[in-house]
């Protein structure tokens, strides 16, 4: 029987993955292989009547630069009853499987390995390579490597949060930006710092103090504060989501936001709008300093996600399809590809990058200290310091409460 492999996309969509399906696919046909897709995460997997396709290079040819996933995605997490129940290991066995191609973060990942150690021991072994994707970039890859989707998401969401500030100067106004990024704010920092932000708040800077709402809206104040002493009355604040990963549940109940879970057990922030939140506390607080500002919120987050990746993510998931096959051909299993900085495919192997007790892959943050966040802190942002306690006294009377120093402990 030909052999095969299968192609499973998880989580959310990133520019890039029809890229790297496509670059998959045209490489291992070119070396006599089946391609097989299946629609719908590892939920797939675990169906008598799994939709499977079988990938050809004129379909991988019509879509390796279109956005989106054009093998349907899901978030679904088997249980063990799962696997021992409904796993459909048929399906593995008659097509003559000896590869599983999981495109995804961390939940992916994990997965993924219980899927080749089922595998493994009910006699059908199989290798199972890993490709990380996430517009978050929070995978750990050595040398701050960049996951594929994160620069495209950036490019996008930094042409959006261009606008969005001409808007603010326009109109005179301020805007709070609330950017996706789960549990890291990579994605809030480099749009913020692309664009030109006063203010960028990621859950990185609270490294020396907890993280509360109250902080959060005190940094956005000064920097509203600071700019009305320098006679601006525009700007515009982005936040990271992530924030409310790190907050309390007393601030989150005061947030009031109620969030629902996916099955990974993740809140799901794309629900609510985090940024109309902030808005509201902001103002609140504005009117009580008896400070006139205006404020509209904008979030950032499905825009992002599926469109066409730029040209960065066109190569880069282009070297890792076909780095897939290299690790592949060399006997690597249970790993990530990975592309260092000088262009050579190297594995990343899952086992030494996980925690061995819940699997999961600890996340990557913002290196808050590095000289390259600290130089746009310090060159960028504008808030309030203590040589600028004279003025601010005419707008505040306790214009230490809005010093960004103070507020972070830093």
């Amino acid at each position: 029987m030909r052999k095969s492999i299968l192609i499973l996309t998880g989580g959310g969509p990133a520019p890039g993955i029809n890229t790297v399906v496509a670059s998959i696919t045209k490489t291992f046909i070119a070396k006599d292989y089946r391609v097989l897709g299946i629609h719908g995460g590892f939920k797939g997997l675990f169906s008598d009547d799994p939709e499977i396709v079988e990938l050809d290079f004129l379909l991988a040819d019509s879509i390796y630069n279109r956005g989106g996933s054009y093998l349907i995605m899901s978030r679904y997490k088997p249980s063990d009853k799962d696997f021992e129940q409904n796993f459909n290991l048929p399906m593995f066995v008659n097509n003559n499987i000896e590869l599983l191609i999981t495109v995804g973060g961390d939940d992916t990942a994990s997965t993924a390995n219980r899927v080749a150690k089922y595998l493994s021991a009910h006699s059908h072994p199989i290798s199972n390579i890993h490709v990380p994707k996430t517009i978050d970039n929070d995978l750990p890859l050595p040398l701050q490597r960049p996951t594929f989707g994160y620069e495209s998401a950036k490019s996008e969401g930094a042409r959006l949060a261009t606008t969005i500030y001409e808007d603010a100067r326009t109109s005179n106004n301020w805007f709070i930006i609330c950017a996706m990024g789960r549990s890291a704010g990579h994605l809030a920092f480099g749009i913020g710092a692309a664009a030109h932000y006063p203010m960028i708040i990621i859950p990185e800077m609270f490294n020396k103090t907890e993280i509360t709402l109250d902080k959060i809206i005190n940094l956005s104040v000064s920097s509203m504060l600071k700019r009305l002493i320098l006679g601006i009355r525009y700007g515009s604040v982005m936040i990271s989501e992530g924030v409310f990963h790190e907050l309390s549940n007393e601030e989150l109940t005061r947030s009031g936001i109620i969030f629902s879970y996916d099955d990974h057990g993740h809140p799901e922030l794309g629900k609510v709008s985090k940024a109309h939140i902030f808005v509201e506390l902001v103002e609140k607080r504005l009117k009580e300093l008896n400070i006139n500002i205006r404020s509209r919120p904008v979030e950032l987050g499905y825009e992002l996600r599926c469109q066409p990746p730029v040209a960065y993510d066109l190569v880069y998931c282009t070297e890792l399809g076909i780095g897939v096959y290299k690790l592949f051909s060399e006997g690597n299993t249970g790993c990530m590809v990975y592309i260092d900085h000088l262009g050579k495919v190297k594995p990343l192997n899952l086992a030494d990058i996980q925690n061995p007790m819940t699997g999961k892959i600890p996340p990557r943050g913002v290196s808050i200290d590095s000289d390259r966040i600290q130089t746009i802190i310090n060159n960028i942002f504008q808030f309030i310091k203590e040589e600028d306690y004279p003025l601010a006294r005419k707008f505040v009377p306790n214009p230490e409460e809005f010093d960004f120093m103070k507020i972070l402990n830093w």
